[in-house]
């Protein structure tokens, strides 16, 4: 049975740009109650309850989850987006930036998601589905040179959503862990899809996400094309799968990326002003 979005309030972490906005939007015509949480809110799109957010001030997180159920309600559905992919040899990677990475990309996941269970396991549920949809990236399942730390923090959101998903069995919450592959935003800048997997667009992952929403699902890659190559990989020996990862392309994907202008850009903004999306 699908489930109707109809009036549920969902909350979005980085939801000014990119995935988290097309999220947004689609949430939106579902018939959702919408809150937003950004450094740059002001961005959000029309339509969401847009508040400021720093994930990494878990204090001023629960602030926000708080503001938000007053504005619109009971927290139904949370999806932990925000992120940033810095990409550098490890040795050249700044410590600063070692601690971002690790404090958006899981600490917050982790924050928000303990948040949203407390909240969720605390009040009747009248027969709606809490849901916890957790954003994560094919590097979750696929070590890319460039992204050490940035695969360890997907890695890591992929194996927590797993464990929160048997803690919370039978107690009326969903988990779903999203891996996109290389998606159209900021965040990819100077990337390159790798062979036979091609690069999606915001809407196809928010439609992934909102799919999800109403027939829930443990994990979901975008596109599906990403999760055959990859249990494909996990099938054959380390060797050949490392072999197959070189021929399409993924052990020169952030290497190649980090020489190009347009990621020289992103680098910059993303590391000065902890852009969360």
């Amino acid at each position: 049975m699908s489930r109707s979005l109809d009036g549920e309030v969902v909350v979005i972490t980085g939801g000014a740009r990119g995935i988290g906005a097309a999220t947004a939007r689609a949430v939106l015509a579902a018939g959702a109650r919408v809150a937003v949480g950004d450094l740059d809110a002001a961005q959000a799109p029309p339509g969401c309850l847009a508040l400021p957010l720093d994930v990494t001030d878990r204090p001023g997180f629960t602030a926000f989850l708080d503001e938000v159920e007053r504005e619109l309600g009971p927290l139904s559905v949370l999806v932990n987006n925000a992120g940033i992919m810095p990409v550098a040899r490890l040795e050249d990677e700044p410590d600063q930036v070692t601690g971002a990475q690790l404090a958006i990309n899981l600490h917050a996941v982790i924050h928000g998601s303990r948040e949203a269970v407390r909240r969720m396991g605390e009040r009747p549920r009248d027969g709606r589905l809490g849901h916890i949809v957790n954003v994560a990236s094919g590097a979750g399942r696929l070590p890319v040179p460039g992204g050490a730390t940035y695969c360890a923090t997907k890695y890591g959101v992929v194996g927590f959503s797993e464990a929160l998903r048997a803690e919370v069995r039978g107690a009326g919450i969903e988990v779903t862990c999203v891996l996109p592959g290389v998606v159209r935003t900021e965040l990819a800048a100077g990337l390159t899809p790798v062979r036979g997997v091609r690069a999606v667009t915001p809407d196809e992952v928010a439609g992934a996400v909102v799919a999800a929403l109403r027939r829930p699902r443990a994990e979901v890659y975008v596109p599906r094309s990403l999760g055959m190559a990859l249990r494909v990989r996990d099938l054959v020996p380390r060797g050949l799968a490392r072999r197959l990862t070189r021929a399409m392309g993924g052990e020169s994907l952030l290497l190649d990326a980090a020489r190009t202008s347009e990621r020289a850009a992103y680098e910059a903004r993303a590391t000065r002003t902890g852009e969360q999306r």
